[in-house]
Parts: structure tokens; sequence; C-alpha cells
């Protein structure tokens, strides 16, 4: 009878513990929570986006704060987006809480902390806060040569490099191989990895690639649609992301003042729907393609696109002028073309 007793009293004192533990090292049922508060902010909505699947969640913001939960099977890279379209990314993995902390009048000096992922990316934007354009670019390619293994490096890569004005493609596949070769299991990176290699053999000068696709309204649009303007750009664009917006906006003011302009723009939101809005709204010109593929759409591949926001501006002949130009260099080239 004793010795019942004591196992008993064994078992319950591992129940405890093992309980215990567990309870210690944080969430054990797959979701992701992420709190948030902010000091000068009573009400608002925040919307937060995937980079890689395109879909986006509305937050609602309360008395300063907000509570987020999603049940996820692997990290992402999500992006948080303010009503003065300011961006800042989170990492969310399975069974962790994360905390948001910032001053609506400071946004730059929010810090997310509760990971290590957050962690490290909240002091590499701590640390280059004041640093110029190519300061921040050097401190970016320090972290990911020291770091290939870490998602830090993956959103450091598409931000700091691919949507450079002037992207180092070489320097950017030397990166990419590394890191894909110390994260074999990340599938984005691999998909990234994918359509760079795939770059290499699209030039910024010579014949744009054959391609086809179908746009929203139905239509075949392949190299012939573009020969019947003196100029042309492509150009993607998404509705969360503010500067593929602007850049979009520039275009169709250009077009408005010169016929003999050609747009064909390609919306990378994961819902046509929500890029129906915008072009309704915002009567966009030209033909829009929207497959929902996102990353994974052929197309992409097809013209050797791999960021957003991303252009390539084209002559009456289907020759590319320029790839991913800065806007006002786009207006100028567009100038140049149409005289």
């Amino acid at each position: 009878m004793r010795h019942d007793t004591e196992s008993h009293i064994k078992f319950v004192v591992f129940w405890l513990f093992t309980s215990f533990l567990f309870s210690a090292c944080g969430r054990h049922d797959g979701r992701f929570r992420l709190e948030g508060h902010f000091k000068n902010l009573n009400q608002g909505e925040f919307y937060l986006y995937n980079l890689e699947q395109g879909t986006k969640d509305t937050i609602a913001v309360s008395d300063g704060s907000f509570v987020y939960e999603r049940l996820v099977r692997d990290t992402l890279s999500l992006v948080m987006l303010f009503p003065n379209y300011s961006e800042l990314p989170v990492f969310a993995m399975p069974n962790t809480s994360v905390k948001m902390e910032g001053d609506a009048t400071h946004l730059r000096e929010t810090t997310i902390t509760g990971s290590e992922d957050n962690d490290m990316l909240t002091s590499f934007r701590m640390k280059t806060a004041d640093m110029v354009p190519p300061d921040v670019q050097k401190e970016a390619r320090t972290f990911i040569e020291e770091h290939p293994a870490s998602i830090v490096s993956v959103y450091l890569l598409r931000r700091y490099f691919l949507q450079d004005a002037e992207p180092d493609y070489a320097l950017i596949m030397r990166m990419a191989t590394a890191m894909h070769q110390a994260q074999p299991q990340n599938q984005p990176l691999a998909r990234l990895h994918l359509m760079l290699k795939q770059l290499e053999n699209c030039s910024n000068k010579g014949p744009l690639p054959s391609f086809q696709a179908i746009s929203t309204k139905g239509d075949t649009i392949n190299n012939s649609t573009l020969k019947k303007k003196q100029a042309n750009v492509i150009v993607t664009w998404a509705m969360w992301s503010y500067d593929s917006q602007n850049t979009l906006r520039q275009l169709k003011s250009i077009a408005k003042d010169h016929p003999q302009l050609g747009l064909m723009s390609i919306c990378l939101d994961a819902s046509p729907a929500e890029g129906l809005k915008m072009i309704e709204r915002d009567s966009i010109p030209g033909p829009v393609v929207c497959d929902s593929m996102l990353w994974q759409s052929p197309l992409l591949s097809q013209l050797g696109i791999a960021t957003l926001p991303a252009n390539i501006l084209i002559d009456r002949q289907g020759n590319i002028v320029a790839r991913n130009i800065s806007d006002r260099m786009l207006k100028e080239e567009i100038e140049k073309l149409l005289q």
C-alpha cells in the first residue's frame, strides 16, 4: 500500500514538473500571438500583410492596444502597414508570443520583441535608424553574411538589395545562394533563389523575353501588345505596397498626357478582388494581370521580375530600355522615348 502511495506521489510530482516545464517554455498550441501598445493613439486600424501569400488581416486598435492571434505552421514574414503608410516587418512563429511597443508619433522607434528573429531585427532597426541609405545597406550586408541561416536576412535581402534603385544582381545571387544553403527548408527563400537564377538569363537590355498572359478582362497579352505604342512600361504593384501604388499613379498621370505610352501592370495581391477595387477606383489604364499566384507566377519568371515594386521600360521595337529604375529616372526615360 505504501509502495502504491509513493508511486502515486512520484507521478503527481512528475506531472506537475512536466506541466510547469512546458508552460515555462511558452505556447504549445501552434498559435502566434502579437500584442501591441502605442502611445498617442486611441482608436485606429492597422493592416498586417503576408509577404509570400499576399493576404491581409485587419487589426483594430482600442485605447492604443491590440491583440492579434493566428494559427501558423511555419515561420511567416509579415508586414504591418500603418495609416501613414509606414511599414514594420514582423516574424510570426508557432507557439510564440511577441510584443510591439511604440509611439504613434515616432513609429520608427517601435520595438518588436519576444522571439530571436524579432529581437534581432529590432536591434538592426535601432542601430541603423539614423544612418544614411548606403551605410544601412552595408550593415544589412554584414548582417546577412554573419547570419545566413536567419529569416531576418531574407527580409533584409529583399528590402535593401532587391528593391535598390540599381540592384547588384551578382552580389544578391551570392548572398541568396549562401542563405539557401544555410536554410534549405525555407520554401519562400528557395523560390526566390530560383527566380534569381532565372533573372540571370534576363538581360537589362535587348529584346523583352517572350511572354503571354490573360488580363483581368480576359484579353490575351503578349509581346505584340507592347509594340502598338511608342513607349511601354511593365510594372508590378499590390494593395499592400505604398511605393508600388505611387509608381502606378505617376505612370497613370504620364499616360493621361501622352497617349503613346502603353502600360501593362501586374497585380501581386492574392485575391483579384483586392486589386480590382483599386483598378476601378483609380481607373488604371492598360491591361492588368492578376493570376493570384504571387511569386510563383510563371509570368514573373518569364519577364525576370523578382521584386515589388519593379518596372521594365520597353521601346516600340520590343527592346528593353531600362529595368527597375527610380520613379524620377523612369519618367525621364519615358519622356526621351516619347520625343
